[in-house]
């Protein structure tokens, strides 16, 4: 079997809903990291590429359903070079480095450009067709921003609450505290800011021509627990409920608008490519439980990745996993025999920012660098996805020079 390597990761600077990067079309952000990584690989002739894979979680507007094979039309890739859009929603893009690295692991293909994109402020509303023509009633337009729509009449009402709600049930199962919350929160800033101000993120993010944005839009210096502390209840009000509502817009992960992507290889392509592996993909898992309860979900995909990888917990050293919420995040990680101090170490996406479709890709890039960093040889990146599912991936830095 082949292996897979993590040759470069690049992403943009994460927007907020309606900021910076709000006035760019989700299928040119695409293009402009399809072309980044190309530049990026200094021997590589993009006609060698087998296959572009996006991950996109709307998929309803300007992305045009496949917005995969948008993006390689848009930044000029050779026209035979095909595309295929990814839908797991929030997960979408990690799924994507899956897939691609399966097909790399099956010799399916050699080289593969995988990545992700979301403009949440460019989601459109969407208006259903009516069963009858000429109905006398009024149409609702729904929106396509965030979570259910259009829901099936069939499915459990505690299926479909929101997700925020949903994390709210979360947390009343785990026992976490809208303090505990609040201080994840306020860390999440300030560990973002640090490693923008350290130069961290400097070789991951690349501007968007005709933009200004040269960082996450999202990032709030010197955070604190006690300023998070005075935000109101968004899905509960605080005297709902066993504890009142908990969660709040300084504890969730913002809406946001970006783009990432990665060149994934086998061994044979680093010469190609003219770029030297950053990790091995060593492990991979995917799981689902009630979609109410979507943020544990990473739990057991993550469990599955490191059993896969032929390691323990005890072996990893890094760990990403995707901020939805704060009161998620701490779930997982109170249910992984692990060191707090290990998980997002550059800050995650409660500062950073949430772009559904990209946010796959940007942990995993920041997994890879992180590694590269420290020198440490194992790491994970986890993801949860509404609908009550998780994805997970181990990568091994295969330049360790730590055990």
């Amino acid at each position: 079997m082949n292996q897979a390597y993590v040759y470069d990761a690049i992403r943009t600077p994460f927007g907020k809903f309606g900021g910076g990067l709000a006035g760019v079309r989700p299928d040119d952000l695409a293009a402009e990291v399809v072309k980044a990584s190309v530049a990026r690989a200094p021997g590589l002739d993009p006609a060698r590429i087998d296959e572009v894979i996006f991950g996109n979680a709307n998929g309803a507007g300007e992305e045009n359903r496949n917005v995969a094979r948008m993006a390689a039309l848009l930044a000029g890739l050779p026209t035979s070079i095909p595309g295929t859009t990814v839908n797991r929603l929030c997960g979408s893009s990690l799924d994507a480095a899956i897939i691609a690295s399966r097909q790399i692991n099956t010799g399916d293909a050699d080289m593969i450009l995988i990545g992700g994109v979301e403009s949440m402020s460019r989601a459109p509303w969407v208006l259903p067709k009516t069963e009858k023509p000429y109905p006398a009633g009024d149409m609702t337009l729904a929106s396509t921003t965030l979570g259910w729509r259009l829901v099936n009449k069939k499915m459990p009402k505690e299926w479909t609450v929101s997700l925020g709600e949903a994390t709210e049930q979360l947390r009343e199962r785990h026992g976490i505290s809208r303090e505990r919350q609040d201080e994840f929160a306020a860390n999440s800033h300030n560990l973002a800011d640090a490693a923008w101000n350290e130069g961290k993120y400097d070789n991951q993010v690349i501007t968007v021509p005709g933009t200004e944005l040269t960082r996450d839009e999202t990032i709030r210096p010197n955070s604190s627990a006690e300023k998070l502390a005075g935000l109101k209840t968004v899905f509960r009000a605080v005297s709902d409920g066993p504890e009142g509502g908990t969660v709040t817009a300084g504890n969730a992960s913002p809406l946001s608008d970006g783009a990432s992507a990665a060149l994934l290889g086998s061994e044979a392509a680093g010469a190609e490519l003219g770029l030297q592996p950053l990790a091995r993909i060593a492990g991979r898992g995917a799981a689902a439980l009630e979609p109410q309860f979507f943020g544990f979900a990473p739990v057991e995909a993550a469990n599955q990745a490191v059993k896969r990888a032929g390691i323990s917990w005890a072996d990893v050293a890094a760990v990403e996993l995707n901020e939805a919420f704060a009161a998620q995040s701490l779930a997982c990680i109170d249910n992984w025999d692990i060191d707090p101090a290990i998980v997002n170490a550059w800050g995650g996406a409660v500062a950073i920012g949430h772009p559904l479709g990209a946010s796959g890709i940007r942990i995993l890039g920041t997994l890879a660098r992180r590694l590269e960093a420290t020198g440490d040889r194992w790491g994970v990146a986890a993801i949860c996805i509404g609908v009550g599912q998780g994805l997970a991936v181990v990568l091994e830095n295969v330049n360790a020079t730590k055990k």
